[in-house]
């Protein structure tokens, strides 16, 4: 499942505005936002291979089934992705 370039060119940063580029979510950390995620997806599983990275905010926003997770809250540090 890939991130739609259209809404990637629409999608910024909620904290710093700053421009977002798709990467690929280590196996490990797929397998625990799955986790977390699975109880928002009764009926199926969650797929959760991309997430979205700010390098302005060192923000990774996790896509969860096609849906960017969004949330400054909700993040993860750059270092889950190894930066």
């Amino acid at each position: 499942m890939a991130v739609d370039p259209e809404l990637l060119e629409i999608l910024v940063c909620p904290k710093t505005k700053g421009a977002l580029e798709v990467v690929v979510l280590p196996d490990d950390v797929r397998a625990e936002l799955a986790d977390k995620y699975r109880e928002h997806f009764r009926d199926e599983e969650p797929v959760v291979e991309e997430a979205l990275y700010c390098s302005e905010s060192g923000l990774v926003y996790p896509v969860v089934s096609d849906i960017p997770i969004m949330l400054v809250e909700d993040a993860l540090p750059a270092s889950s992705i190894g930066r």
